[in-house]
């Protein structure tokens, strides 16, 4: 008996090893199956125009605007970027390829935007979808902006900088883009027709000459006189 006890522990040895062996090796296949994280590039473009303002500009623009408090001078505050879509006065359903779009150019869900009043000349009704708009800020409108000054702007055809005029008196300024197709994240392919938007920059500047001078030490290429 004492022989058969013998060998039998070895079997139940063997046992709690088989059973202890694959739930360690589930342990270790089962940690890269999780799911993945969120890509951080955008981290890296949003950190490093970031730290060129703090680093580089915001000391420029006290020197260039004459100014001893750094709280004064002109910063980001958001970026508004509007997909206004006419069609969807007709069919609501064109919507959904200007919303999936501005995810991919933003990274974040934008809003349906309504009509505030209905005009009968261009058969809209108060409260009628119109379009989609994304408010961006921090680190988002960092990156945003990084990829508009230099990727996007660049690959518009014959591209000689964009308009110094378009700032509203009060240092915020709107540029508007005739086509989507510009940001590399949407695919040619897959798109159905060409949409504009409008993205407005607004800061805390006070007056044009410094949303211009915060606008050109971040890199936005005007177009010179």
């Amino acid at each position: 008996m004492a022989e058969k006890r013998e060998q039998k522990q070895p079997k139940g040895d063997q046992k709690e090893q088989k059973k202890k062996a694959p739930k360690g090796a589930e342990a270790v296949e089962a940690a890269p199956q999780g799911k993945p994280s969120r890509p951080r590039a955008n981290n890296a473009a949003s950190a490093r125009l970031k730290d060129r303002y703090h680093k580089e500009i915001l000391p420029a623009l006290l020197k260039e605007l004459s100014l001893t408090n750094p709280m004064a001078a002109p910063k980001l505050e958001k970026v508004i970027i509007n997909m206004g879509v006419g069609e969807a006065t007709q069919n609501a359903k064109v919507l959904d390829p200007a919303v999936a779009e501005l995810t991919q150019i933003t990274g974040q869900r934008p809003v349906v935007t309504k009509a505030k009043k209905s005009i009968a000349q261009f058969k809209v009704r108060e409260g009628q979808p119109i379009g989609a708009m994304v408010t961006l800020r921090g680190d988002r409108m960092f990156e945003f902006l990084d990829r508009l000054m230099n990727v996007a702007l660049p690959r518009v055809r014959d591209f000689k900088g964009v308009s110094t005029k378009s700032f509203d008196g009060r240092g915020n300024y709107t540029l508007g883009l005739r086509d989507q197709l510009i940001f590399p994240e949407i695919d040619y392919s897959k798109v159905e027709k060409q949409k504009g938007m409008n993205v407005t920059i607004v800061t805390s500047a006070k007056t044009d000459d410094h949303g211009l001078a915060l606008l050109k030490h971040l890199g936005m290429p005007f177009r010179q006189a």
